[in-house]
């Protein structure tokens, strides 16, 4: 099949997980995806009115699209959403890690509950995902996995120390993966968006001293859209990156290369 400019849809034929994709970066992920041809399943958790309707509206425009809710720090959760995609679209070729939480608090405020639920979601959830879907991959010969971690894998974050902590350790989880499952044929790719006009930007996007000072510090000058981030994982997805795994991709308008932190 081919896109209505006449060329070949970039993921004909795959079958696509994002989880978290109810909002922001996720729901353009699971749209594009889609759009170039994969069948996709919408995973969620909140957001669920979202993610039901944009499964319907994928699916009248002739999409194979399904929304399906999970707790990605569940194991058994995870392991039934595996299985769900399987028996709904016979396969699983392209997962992406996307669900994340972020709460603002300055490191001597951090109690042992709010450590434990960032780092449960933004790092254990998408352990447990790469994990049982690297299992069905391996059934059928490879695929691959994009995590959607942030500047802040490498960047400092003052106030966000349990999310930054967490980045951090997805950029080695990736790593690690990327290794030891390049043999089964699985690539593994981190995309690392820097101020992106999301939900949960939010309270940036509503306080224009904010805004201006991320202009001032992003060499762009503006923030980036959730469809720019999803470009590259379509470039990640797709045969077009056949030979790159283990590699993060900043998607930040140049801030990571700006001296001062956030």
């Amino acid at each position: 099949m081919t896109s209505g400019s006449g060329r070949s849809r970039e993921l004909e034929g795959k079958v696509a997980l994002v989880t978290g994709a109810g909002s922001g970066i996720g729901y353009a992920i699971a749209e594009r995806f889609a759009h170039e041809g994969a069948a996709v399943a919408i995973d969620y958790l909140g957001h669920s009115e979202d993610a039901q309707a944009l499964a319907r509206d994928l699916s009248a425009e002739g999409a194979k699209a399904v929304a399906l809710e999970a707790d990605v720090t569940n194991a058994a959760a995870v392991e039934a959403l595996i299985a769900q995609v399987v028996e709904r679209f016979g396969s699983l070729d392209v997962l992406v890690n996307n669900a994340g939480i972020e709460k603002s608090q300055p490191l001597l405020e951090v109690d042992e509950a709010s450590w434990d639920r960032t780092l449960a979601v933004d790092l254990k959830g998408p352990f447990l995902c790469l994990q049982a879907a690297a299992r069905r991959m391996k059934e059928s010969g490879g695929g691959s996995i994009v995590n959607i971690s942030s500047i802040h894998e490498d960047f400092p974050f003052p106030s966000f120390t349990p999310y930054a902590a967490a980045k951090g350790g997805l950029r080695m989880l990736m790593r690690n993966a990327a290794l030891e499952l390049a043999p089964l044929g699985i690539r593994v790719n981190n995309i690392a968006p820097g101020a992106i006009a999301t939900p949960i930007n939010a309270a940036t996007l509503a306080d224009p001293a904010k805004v201006q000072r991320l202009q001032e510090i992003v060499p762009l000058q503006r923030m980036g859209t959730p469809e720019e981030v999803a470009e590259v994982a379509l470039f990640l997805a797709s045969g077009r990156s056949s030979y790159v795994t283990g590699s993060t991709y900043f998607v930040d308008g140049g801030i990571v290369r700006h001296a001062e932190p956030l």
